[in-house]
């Protein structure tokens, strides 16, 4: 999470060619608490003074002479060459709005101004920035832990007890940053109760949960298993956690949003690194939508029936193919309803003479143990997994989520 003083403390820069527009931009953003805010009329200086200060975002007017904004952008993608412009376009053409996106820039303000949008399009603008930066520090230092453990790993065998222990902590303190990236505490959203697990294979997995609330009141759910194991699957799921929780926090629609992290995967990850994942999508009242990336089914209790129903798969895998769209479709929760979303590492999970748990098992579980709740459900999950696998070693990370409607 940003502080709200770290966004206040922030640094921006307001290029118009308008004095007027200027003072009336400082002049807000002062009244907003905003502590280190500059401006140029000239946009011939913009990528100068962004070069020198790294400013955190950049009010910038699309028409102004010598110079438009448009050319200002490209100028800027040269100085910012992760892809990210910290940029917030000012315009009076409604028609330049979506060339202005398509060009680099993550939002706009339309003239004339409306203060109030003004103040959330900025705050929100550069949370989203420090959130980037977050990620990108947060995939650096796993990054790094990665070339260390690789260089050490035959030293380590051969090493003594002692310094075996030291790569021992090392691998602890990798799982802990792992952990981090997890929700600390599940949260509590308005009528819904919420329960979830994961148990990687090893130190780190490629398993994760997460959950937030949007400004409209509505709040997402996601749970995702990435391919491979160990290290590796732990840094790509890092990055398709961090890369996430920066779209949604822009205030994309689902859709949109999985497009855009699927871009991102098949840029970045290897061609046989890849992602499933069970995205939903519910308002305090149970209406909702979900996504299913190449996940496996999840299942919804009907507490009025008894009767389970199965949210299958519509979608390709993550990472796979760039032109993937990912529909949503809609589902509704009512009052005593259960949803459960796992990983196959439940129903893949093995006991010592290599029966798998399986979808059956699941399923008797759900039947008998829901109607009595979420809370009781989950600890029957965790029960049987125990009495099921009897210590016997994994080959993949168990992860599941259980969400139930209480009102």
């Amino acid at each position: 999470m940003v502080a709200r003083s770290d966004i206040l403390n922030a640094s921006i820069l307001i290029a118009d060619d308008q004095d007027a527009n200027v003072l009336l931009l400082k002049r807000t953003l002062g009244g907003g608490g905003y502590t280190s805010v500059t401006s140029t009329v000239n946009p011939l200086e913009v990528c100068g003074l962004h070069r020198a200060h790294h400013y955190d975002l950049i009010l910038l007017d699309l028409h102004m002479p010598v110079m438009d904004g448009f050319q200002v952008i490209e100028g800027l993608k040269e100085i910012e060459t992760d892809g990210y412009l910290p940029v917030l376009v000012i315009t009076a053409q409604p028609d330049q709005k979506l060339r202005a996106l398509k060009a680099g820039a993550r939002d706009f303000i339309s003239k004339p101004f409306d203060l109030a949008e003004v103040l959330a399009r900025v705050y929100n603008m550069i949370e989203v920035r420090l959130l980037h930066l977050e990620s990108k520090k947060y995939g650096k230092a796993l990054e790094e832990t990665i070339r260390e453990l690789n260089a050490s790993r035959e030293v380590i065998r051969l090493k003594t007890l002692e310094e075996h222990k030291k790569s021992e902590q090392e691998l602890i303190m990798a799982q802990q940053t792992q952990e981090s990236l997890l929700p600390r505490c599940l949260p509590e959203f308005e009528n819904f109760h919420i329960h979830a697990f994961n148990q990687p294979t090893r130190y780190v997995g490629g398993d994760f949960y997460d959950f937030r609330k949007l400004s409209s009141g509505e709040w997402v759910g996601v749970l995702a298993d990435v391919s491979g194991k160990g290290m590796f699957a732990a840094l790509l799921s890092s990055m398709v956690l961090g890369a996430l929780s920066m779209e949604f926090r822009s205030r994309a629609e689902p859709q949109e949003v999985l497009h855009r992290v699927n871009e991102l995967l098949c840029e970045k990850s290897l061609p046989s690194q890849f992602v499933t994942l069970f995205f939903f999508l519910l308002s305090p009242d149970g209406v909702g939508q979900f996504i299913s990336a190449g996940h496996n089914p999840a299942y919804l209790f009907r507490a009025a029936t008894g009767e389970i129903e199965q949210l299958e798969s519509e979608s390709c895998v993550l990472g796979m193919f760039d032109f993937v769209l990912y529909p949503s479709r809609p589902f509704r929760l009512d009052k005593g309803d259960i949803l459960v979303v796992y990983s196959d590492g439940l129903t893949d999970a093995q006991d010592s003479r290599e029966e798998t748990f399986g979808e059956q098992r699941l399923l008797r579980i759900i039947r008998e143990e829901a109607p009595s709740g979420s809370h009781a459900l989950e600890q029957r999950f965790l029960k049987s997994i125990v009495e099921f696998t009897q210590g016997t070693p994994q080959t993949d990370d168990i992860t599941f989520i259980v969400v139930e409607k209480y009102q």
